[in-house]
Formats: structure tokens, sequence, C-alpha cells
């Protein structure tokens, strides 16, 4: 998937990025009802009264991308608390869990994978997990990162001491 095609090109670089993955995938009917949703809260975004400029998306049908340009509106505490609470309105919704964060998510074979924290020692001894392996970095922060840095080969990331602690 090129992002670049998706992801808004006049957003500057540096605007906010928040991931939500999904404890499973979003069905079709799901996806379309989240648009609706999106558009709804995008549209009413504000950060002390003023617009945010903002987008939101559902990414390979597990990932919920928020994002604001601060260029013009900086996003505050009361603004980033509603995306907050759009987000676990989705939750109740949809029967998902959105802030699980014990759970990693891989790109294997054009399909998400899941795979809880407390498996991954034996996802890597077993080679199931490599350096290789496309990895779901959800801690991009800026657009410029989201582009570049959110799916990325697994030792590129913070697991890629893990890997090497296995190695050794």
């Amino acid at each position: 998937m090129d992002l670049t095609e998706i992801i808004p090109a006049d957003f500057h670089s540096q605007s906010k990025v928040w991931i939500y993955q999904s404890s499973r995938l979003f069905s079709m009917s799901e996806a379309f009802d989240l648009e609706d949703m999106f558009k709804a809260f995008i549209g009413n975004w504000k950060s002390h009264g003023a617009p945010v400029k903002g987008y939101a998306n559902l990414f390979y049908g597990q990932f919920i991308v928020l994002m604001a340009d601060e260029t013009a509106t900086t996003v505050g505490g009361c603004s980033t608390d509603s995306s907050v609470h759009l987000i676990k309105e989705i939750e109740q919704r949809f029967k998902v869990d959105m802030f699980n964060r014990q759970t990693l998510a891989f790109y294997i074979n054009g399909k998400v994978q899941l795979l809880p924290l407390a498996h991954l020692s034996h996802a890597l001894e077993n080679s199931f997990i490599t350096a290789n392996t496309l990895y779901f970095n959800n801690l991009v922060a800026t657009k410029d990162a989201l582009l570049n840095e959110w799916l990325v080969p697994a030792g590129q990331t913070w697991l890629g001491k893990r890997m090497e602690a296995k190695a050794k």
C-alpha cells in the first residue's frame, strides 16, 4: 500500500499522528460506518474553539490513523481527549480493543498478523518473526514518520535489540 496516495499531501510533514490498532479486522460494513464516524468527527474537531485541520482513516482494515496539522491550530488536551473519546466509542460500538499495547502487528503474506507480546520469544526462537518481517511501528508520531517508519522490517525497530539478544 502506497501511503503517499492516501495521506493528504497538503498536511505538514510534522503533523501529529495517532495510530490505534484494533484487536481484529473490521468488516466492510463496519469500515463504511467508521468512515461516517470519521467524517463527523473531523468536521467538528476543534481546539480552543478553532477548527482542527484533521484527517482520519482506516488502514489495512485494522488500524485507525488520526492526524492533525498544527500549522493553523495547535491540538490541546481537550481536543486530544475528544479523539480518544471517538476511539472509545468505536471500541464499544464494534466490540473491539483499540488500546492493547501488548499485541504486536506484523505484515506477513499480504495480511496483518497479530502476536501477543508474551509470545514474541517463541516466535523469534522458531523464526516465525525475523529481522526482515514487516512490523507495524505504531509509535510513529508525525506524518513524515507514518510515511517512512510505520511499516518497516522488524530488525529496524526496538525489536531488533530483542532479536540480537536471542541470537547470542
